[in-house]
């Protein structure tokens, strides 16, 4: 086995109090501070990505049997887009803006100054584990902070490459890579943090806010939900159904932003089925297990999950499963009661179901009685249908006639709404996530204007103060 191959040793608790403590010692002396730095640390990590994307791709194709494309258009060379684009606007993001000061306060100068929060903790999920590691990671250091990264032990190939590559590139007193599972995880929630960025689900998302509560410690939290994708007649069904599956299957269906269910209206629910069908077939051939651009489900606790799922509805296409290679097929589910266990939690895997809605005004009441989603995906042609479903729900993110596109479009927050998160990153929005914008006033003391502002206040000062203020 390589060095990238072999788990590094959970870390002891001691050794853990001694790595946040290294880091936040880093930051204290101001080290991250310089924009130079900031910038020799994102090059350094863009080659890394470029150099060794071989490795890279193994360890994802070892833990979620991504293909190499998968790997690069949706890991890898997303995150060197998202350092170019970081690198190529940070100077004018980081330039102290000006603002008007009130004729009360003149003479006077006023602007917002934009510093690093300190040291932050990024916990990552395994789904993603390049990308989702190493987004936010590219943000934190965009803001000039010193970061311990936790990557999730359930993808323990990537989670070692990350181990053993970020020291090698990065600072490795001001960016710590802790390895270890639920015990080290607990552990450095224990310690102070400057803020704390968390992917992952809802449930473990309340215990990272309650510890970062103990501390007061801001924090991310990335989760998921039950992403629906509304379908109306009309619309070009057979391009919509492989949209929907190209989103919906890809790693699997272990995506937090996939298609969760279809919310068919009228028709459509029928008509799409057959599309959804050949679209599998286009993607992954007649026998998906055989096709070297379909993933694994990540562990048997989650293939357990899944085939579970399973027995929810009429099996439209797929259904087969094996247990010793973790592979669900693409799965397609109609006739789906609302009320069913498929329904009642986020998929997270390549099970979709059909739920059919008599109109538009259905399916919105049917997308407002549930939790916000991470985005909403709807397939119409219709610009009054695109209205409404823009004013009339609220998610994360909303796309029409794509799903998961919105993460590509470097210029847009990601982030989720209610249920499927706090807060929001990537470009712009992950050096707003990391930062503090601090409000500075410089006022000079030689002409002493506020003189009118002191007690005691005469009638002549008061009529004078309410006209300014």
């Amino acid at each position: 086995m390589t060095a990238i191959d072999t788990p590094t040793d959970p870390t002891t608790v001691p050794d853990l109090i001694d790595t946040v403590a290294r880091v936040r010692a880093t930051f204290a002396s101001g080290r991250t501070k310089p924009l130079a730095w900031r910038k020799q640390q994102l090059r350094a990590l863009r080659r890394l990505l470029i150099d060794h994307e071989v490795e890279f791709a193994q360890a994802l194709r070892a833990d979620l049997g991504k293909s190499a494309t998968e790997s690069h258009v949706m890991e890898l060379g997303f995150l060197v887009r998202e350092i170019d684009h970081t690198l190529r606007h940070l100077d004018r993001w980081l330039r102290p803006r000006r603002v008007s000061v009130p004729v009360s306060l003149m003479p006077a100068r006023a602007r917002t100054v934009i510093e690093p929060l300190g040291t932050v903790l990024i916990i990552s999920p395994w789904n993603y584990p390049m990308n989702l590691a190493l987004a936010p990671l590219i943000g934190a250091i965009a803001a000039g902070n010193a970061v311990v990264l936790k990557p999730s032990e359930v993808a323990p190939a990537t989670s070692a490459a990350l181990a053993h590559w970020l020291p090698k590139v990065l600072d490795a007193e001001a960016v710590a890579v802790v390895e270890g599972g639920v015990p080290e995880t607990t552990t450095l929630l224990e310690q102070q943090f400057d803020h704390i960025f968390y992917t992952g689900n809802g449930i473990v998302g309340r215990i990272v806010m309650a510890a970062a509560a103990q501390h007061l410690t801001p924090v991310t939290l990335e989760l998921g939900g039950k992403c629906p994708a509304v379908v109306e007649p009309g619309t070009d069904l057979a391009t919509a159904a492989r949209r929907v599956a190209w989103g919906k299957f890809m790693n699997a269906g272990q995506t937090c932003v996939a298609p969760d269910y279809v919310l068919a209206i009228g028709r459509a629910a029928d008509e799409i089925q057959a599309h959804l069908s050949a679209a599998i077939r286009e993607m992954y051939g007649e026998n998906p297990a055989k096709s070297a651009e379909y993933g694994q489900i990540i562990n048997e606790r989650h293939y357990e999950r899944l085939t579970r799922l399973l027995a929810d509805g009429r099996t439209v296409v797929g259904g087969e499963h094996d247990r010793p290679t973790r592979y669900i097929a693409p799965t397609v589910l109609a006739d789906v009661d609302p009320e069913s266990a498929v329904m009642g939690e986020e998929i997270f895997g390549p099970i979709l179901p059909i739920v059919r809605v008599p109109d538009l005004d259905a399916a919105i009441a049917f997308i407002n009685r549930r939790a916000k989603p991470l985005a909403l995906y709807a397939f119409t042609s219709s610009a009054q249908s695109k209205r409404r479903l823009t004013h009339e729900t609220s998610s994360g993110g909303l796309s029409f006639g794509v799903p998961t596109a919105q993460l590509g479009v470097l210029g847009l927050p990601f982030g989720g709404v209610g249920e499927s998160g706090i807060g929001r990153y990537h470009g712009r929005y992950s050096l707003d996530t990391f930062s503090h914008t601090k409000s500075v006033v410089d006022k000079p003391l030689r002409f002493d204007t506020l003189r009118l502002a002191y007690p005691p206040y005469t009638r002549n000062k008061d009529r004078i103060l309410r006209r300014l203020t």
